[in-house]
């Protein structure tokens, strides 16, 4: 039965709703975050208009029913109807739907102005909804499979053809991955119109996924026939919040749009189930599950083409099964069996037998099995593009047409020229045999990929509460259906079904698969655990805090997704050469055939000029091949992206990954990037008549107020002083209650310390800065004291009460044990290390001599670490940046390459380039040296892709002809072209085998 849509309810929301945006989209499109990339200048023009910033250019879009339609003549003459009105801007007419979505600009004309041009066109129309101004800003970002891709031309002709759709902000599209991203105005354009354009270019598409959460795609197990199909929709009918569905009997598949304000997906599975009493048996489809089966579907696709032919051939898959091999029978093997021979050599009417069985055979072969290369090339000519497809159309019709021709000719006046039935049909085989292969390999560059959406677990066990916030029992549910809040029980062995905290128990917790750390991680109560890491011991019970997009594993997948995606700059040299290659190739391949084009003594006995250049011409044509250097950056890249997830680095696109090869300066932060981010008093001295016990409730009342890691340092320090037994068991809370003081006034100042009130008198907790300003004298032996603990690389802490120095804390922050080795490595790549702090020159200089930083710049602002990080870029040095905190998020935008520690607050990772999930600056090293060698495999690639041009096409064109005396048939030339694309594909492949470097293997490659 072919899917059935049944519109329930189509409504706007425009108040807030669980997991979605503020406007959501009737038809099941979603938003997904996509990288900035150049708008197209007549785009830009077009957006600026409709996003109201004119008072008198702000378009409106409304949604028409029409009754009357009858077929395609009917849809087009009501678009011209309403594209002849003056103030329609676009008109798009669903002749399934009965309905046109028209475009406009109410300064010009009316509602009823439209619906009287479509009733002057001879049909019946009525407005739907309440128009919708274009003015609000809310866009949506679809993903959608592409097929048939086959170089980078085919790339540039899709971006070209999406970027120039009314309502697209931005397109981009991967040739690896078969994938496009493209951003669109949802009041403008939809997603159908998106995959209409698609399909014009001559590719294949459909919508892959979007991070809706007011959307499911749903397995259905029971659908066997159009009745339960109908009881299926009946069921939706009746459920409240279900606004639109559609049921796929064929492929089992169900699409729910519902309102998240009425129902959430785990109740509107169970009433589903529950309504059909046991029968239908539902499991919600990841969408990322989807792309993943992508590339295993597009090889058998290839397979089934390249081995049975396509579906119209299934009555005689005996016959068409093995193609090409009938006419190897006859041409190589029947000539040496009598009697097969006597068969083939009998007359029959003007021609032999064997001459009608090639006919026939490669007829099929040529225009059935074929078909695809003549739509596609018909396509990409129809839009001013070339592509592979065109070459081999014209390779393959080329030699059918002169072996038809020379067929006829032979019959009328008896002169028989030699046919080349074969080399079409061989052709054809060894391209789509090429294909099959070439799918097969990319389907290993999204291996990393593969392995993240395995790591989520099928199911969970949902411990049900009953009153007193006791379990009363468990219950088995699909993963993907886990509600923020949900508690859940994890057993040993099992993975961790979402983000979450540990409720109750104790365990260890394998996150290798996540972070790239190899020793398991204790949890117990409180501690935080990530979806799709391994319990190796205890059970536990865990609160969903993460779940969907927002759920660490998602966010990762969603990284490298977007990388993969991404173009690397370096890409933008074949996407030229692409351009302007297959009309070179053409043109080439007319000297090559040109009649009178080679010498005569060239030409065998009985052979002519224009039989022997067609062949040269041929071979010229097919041999030639733009897809491998299309796939040389986008199958690097995929790989690279895929190796540096497994390593626990994180790369946010091919732009990133290419800029970091030229790294020639480094700067880390200090604290929490070169140290462990651990501070722990090492000190307390009391310069005043004040008790100790007293001096350190004094401080720790104040830093109490501070989300400062030195604040919590001298907290937890004076927590231990004023413990007891008793309170040690009841927990810090209750420490901190019975000593604490009351303050107020409390003021962070950044770069010198907090201030704030306590009993009525102002408290400075701080540096010298703070105390200058504030008129406290440091007497010379503080201040010696405080020398002694930053020349030990420990920070010294100055306390002032009521306008008197009362005491120094010192303050150590232990170094990353890695660091010093990290810093020599660098050193030994070339890259010149700099550390940039807020902290004093005499603790800075003592952490940066242990760490081996000679360059080190100390009480700097984060404003002003951008600005240093800007000074080194000002003579063209390509600069990153290394850091944590959001003071460090300045720089790591400003860097050309931001590298976040994965530890560290959102606002850095979000504004990094690479994110070094272990919290380990070895991973530094690994991002530089792979980006290194990631360029050189690129490089390899386009070497390999153009000598491989460069060498064949002259070839083909017979150079070496007078030297051999051998000629390159056109079969030989395909299974050229068609094996240079997996070349490429295996040579980025080979990224896989990446080993992050140690200090011998550096020392070693100086």
């Amino acid at each position: 039965m072919a899917p059935s849509r049944r519109d329930i309810q189509l409504t706007r929301i425009t108040g807030h709703s669980l997991g979605s945006s503020d406007a959501e989209n009737e038809e099941m499109e979603g938003v997904r975050l996509l990288d900035s990339y150049d708008d197209d200048e007549e785009n830009a023009h077009f957006l600026s208009k409709i996003e109201g910033g004119s008072g008198d250019s702000v378009l409106k879009k409304i949604q028409v029913g029409i009754t009357g339609m009858t077929c395609a003549a009917c849809s087009n003459a009501v678009e011209g109807a309403l594209m002849s009105v003056n103030g329609v801007f676009k008109a798009s007419v669903a002749l399934l739907q009965n309905r046109a979505d028209v475009v406009f600009d109410p300064n010009l004309i009316k509602e009823e102005d439209i619906k009287e041009a479509i009733e002057d066109a001879g049909f019946e129309a009525e407005i739907l909804a309440d128009p919708v101004t274009a003015g609000t800003k809310t866009t949506l970002v679809g993903q959608f499979t592409i097929g048939g891709m086959t170089c980078a031309a085919c790339v540039n002709s899709v971006e070209g053809i999406l970027k120039d759709l009314p309502g697209v902000k931005r397109a981009v599209v991967a040739l690896a991955t078969s994938l496009g991203e493209v951003e669109y105005d949802p009041n403008l354009i939809n997603k159908d119109d998106i995959i209409t354009a698609i399909e014009d270019a001559g590719f294949e598409g459909s919508l892959v996924q979007s991070n809706q959460q007011d959307k499911l795609l749903l397995r259905v197990d029971g659908v066997l026939n159009e009745l339960d199909a109908q009881v299926l929709e009946g069921i939706l009918t009746r459920l409240n919040g279900v606004r639109q569905f559609r049921v796929d009997s064929l492929s089992g598949e169900l699409d729910v749009v519902f309102d998240p304000e009425v129902v959430n997906s785990r109740t509107l599975v169970d009433d589903i189930e529950g309504e059909g009493y046991g029968k239908f048996k539902l499991r919600v489809m990841s969408p990322y599950e989807r792309l993943t089966s992508k590339d295993t579907g597009e090889a058998s696709k290839m397979f089934r083409l390249n081995v049975y032919g396509p579906k119209i051939l299934e009555p005689v898959r005996e016959f068409t099964g093995l193609k090409s091999i009938p006419l190897f029978c006859i041409q190589v093997i029947c000539p040496y069996i009598a009697a097969l021979n006597n068969v083939l050599v009998w007359r029959c009417g003007p021609f032999m037998m064997s001459d009608w069985f090639k006919w026939g055979l490669v007829s099929i072969i040529q225009f059935v099995i074929g078909k695809r290369f003549y739509v596609a090339a018909w396509r990409a000519l129809r839009n001013g593009s070339t592509n592979m497809d065109v070459l081999v159309a014209l390779g393959t019709s080329a030699s059918y047409f002169y072996s038809v021709g020379a067929l006829l000719y032979g019959a009328v006046t008896g002169f028989w020229s030699p046919t080349y039935f074969d080399a079409s049909a061989m052709l054809i085989t060894f391209v789509l045999l090429g294909k099959y292969l070439e799918s097969l390999a990319k389907g290993k560059t999204s291996d990393a990929m593969k392995k993240l959406v395995q790591l989520t677990p099928a199911t969970a066990v949902l411990l049900i509460e009953g009153k007193g916030e006791k379990f009363v029992g468990e219950r088995e549910i699909d993963a993907l259906l886990i509600q923020p809040g949900d508690s859940l029980k994890v057993v040993p062995g099992g993975k961790i079904p979402a983000d979450g905290v540990v409720v109750w128990g104790s365990s260890y917790v394998n996150e290798s698969m996540v972070t790239g750390e190899s020793v398991p991680v204790s949890k117990e109560v409180g501690s935080p655990v990530i979806g799709g890491t391994i319990n190796t011991h205890g059970a536990l019970h865990i609160k969903a805090t993460k779940v969907g997009s927002d759920a660490v594993l998602s966010q990762i997948i969603s990284l490298v997704e977007t990388a993969q995606m991404s173009k690397a700059p370096i890409q933008q040299f074949a996407d030229y050469v692409a351009s302007i290659f297959v009309p070179v190739v053409v043109t080439l391949s007319s000297i090559a055939g040109a009649v009178g084009g080679y010498p005569e003594e060239w030409i065998p006995e009985n052979g002519t000029h224009f039989v022997f250049s067609l062949m040269f011409s041929i071979s010229v044509v097919v041999i030639a091949c733009p897809c491998a250097l299309g796939l040389a950056t986008p199958t690097a890249v995929m790989v690279a992206t895929g190796v540096g997830a497994t390593n626990g680095v994180l790369i946010k696109g091919g732009d990133a990954l290419e800029k970091a090869h030229k790294l020639k300066y480094i700067i880390f932060d200090k604290t929490g990037t070169l140290t462990q981010g651990k501070a722990t008093v090492t000190t307390a001295k009391v310069f005043s008549e004040m008790d100790r016990g007293e001096f350190l409730t004094l401080v720790a009342s104040a830093e109490a107020s501070s989300e400062h890691p030195l604040a919590k340092a001298i907290v937890d320090y004076a927590s231990q002083f004023h413990s007891t037994d008793e309170s040690a068991e009841d927990g810090r809370e209750s420490q901190n209650s019975g000593w604490l003081l009351d303050t107020s006034d409390f003021s962070a100042l950044p770069g010198k310390g907090i201030q704030c009130l306590v009993n009525n008198r102002m408290i400075l907790v701080g540096n010298r800065k703070l105390m200058s300003e504030n008129s406290i004298t440091i007497p010379d032996h503080v201040d010696k004291f405080v020398g002694e603990l930053e020349e030990s690389a420990r920070t010294g802490v100055i306390v002032a009460y009521n306008s008197e120095l009362v005491g120094v804390m010192g303050i150590a922050d232990p170094l990353k044990r890695e660091a010093p080795m990290v810093v020599e490595l660098l050193r030994r790549m070339g890259v010149r290390s700099i550390m940039v702090t807020g902290d004093n020159w005499r603790t800075a200089r003592a952490v940066a001599k242990e760490v081996g930083i000679e360059d080190v710049r100390a009480e700097v602002m984060p404003a002003g670490k951008a600005e240093v990080v800007r000074s080194l870029q000002k003579d063209g040095s390509t600069v990153g940046m290394v850091g944590d905190g959001i003071n460090d998020s300045p720089a790591l935008a400003a860097a050309d390459v931001g590298m976040a520690i994965g530890a560290g607050t959102d606002v850095a990772i979000e504004a990094a380039d690479y994110v070094l999930m272990r919290n380990n600056l070895e991973d530094v090293i690994i991002a530089i040296d792979l980006s290194r060698k990631t360029l050189t495999r690129i490089r390899m690639n386009y070497v390999f892709a153009m000598a491989y041009n460069v060498v064949s096409i002259p070839i083909a064109a017979g150079v070496f002809f007078p030297l051999l005396r051998v000629q390159l048939p056109p079969w030989a030339a395909g299974a050229c072209m068609a094996l240079s694309s997996v070349s490429v594909v295996c040579s980025s492949l080979l990224l896989r085998r990446y080993k992050k470097p140690s200090l011998n293997t550096i020392m070693a490659n100086e």
